[in-house]
């Protein structure tokens, strides 16, 4: 009787668990489609399975493209092919970790490949980048205006990961979303719809020495503060 009822438990132990790392992966949410514009270079291993790194260009509305660095498993692709021209739609999540750099960490962002497929080239170019998010504030919102008058609020949110861990996502807000996410205090729990962007910016080194980078954030189109 003992050893049922002990075995019941481990089995409502590890659905509970089940259920929380389902909840979880709902809190970071990526649905893109784009063109393969790399070819698949090793990033590590885990327990045998390689993982490795691919750049993907979404369209835009406006027909330029973003450059999204995506990480996906050898056993969801023949990695050992290059795909380049190649259109595919990859589902998962936005994750982030810190590589330790010019004495300071920096923030690396990529999409963690849950699911790929490839498909025709894309047709309805608003539904080419999805991302939801649901997280915390983790450094005040920083509100300002362009000099053309346009308002901008940045924001940087943690959602949580299984096995205590966090991405630490940055998120864009514009005009009234702006205004809105000014008045976020540290710790305030958001949800976020929107999209991911990458931006090229020219990093200063040592000297007269200067290194051009992507930088890539979430461009906010919808958020709610719980």
């Amino acid at each position: 009787m003992y050893k049922n009822t002990n075995t019941k438990k481990k089995l409502h132990m590890k659905g509970e668990h089940l259920f929380m790392a389902d909840k979880i992966i709902e809190n970071n949410q990526v649905s893109m489609t784009g063109e393969i514009a790399s070819p698949f270079t090793f990033s590590h291993e885990v327990f045998g399975e390689g993982f490795y790194m691919v750049d993907i260009l979404v369209k835009r509305l406006s027909d330029s493209s973003d450059r999204i660095p995506v990480m996906i498993s050898e056993r969801l692709i023949d990695v050992t092919q290059n795909y380049e021209g190649e259109f595919v739609q990859v589902t998962g999540q936005f994750r982030s970790y810190n590589r330790h750099e010019e004495k300071r960490n920096r923030l690396v962002l990529s999409v963690f490949a849950r699911e790929v497929s490839f498909v025709e080239e894309e047709n309805d170019k608003a539904k080419t980048n999805q991302i939801f998010l649901d997280g915390y504030i983790c450094k005040t919102p920083v509100y300002r205006k362009t000099p053309l008058g346009r308002e901008i609020a940045d924001m940087l949110i943690a959602v949580n990961r299984p096995y205590g861990k966090s991405d630490y996502i940055p998120c864009i807000c514009w005009g009234r979303n702006a205004r809105f996410a000014s008045g976020f205090e540290v710790g305030g729990h958001v949800q976020i719809w929107g999209r991911i962007q990458s931006r090229e910016y020219v990093k200063k080194l040592e000297g007269e020495v200067t290194q051009k980078r992507i930088a890539y954030e979430v461009s906010v189109s919808k958020l709610d503060y719980l």
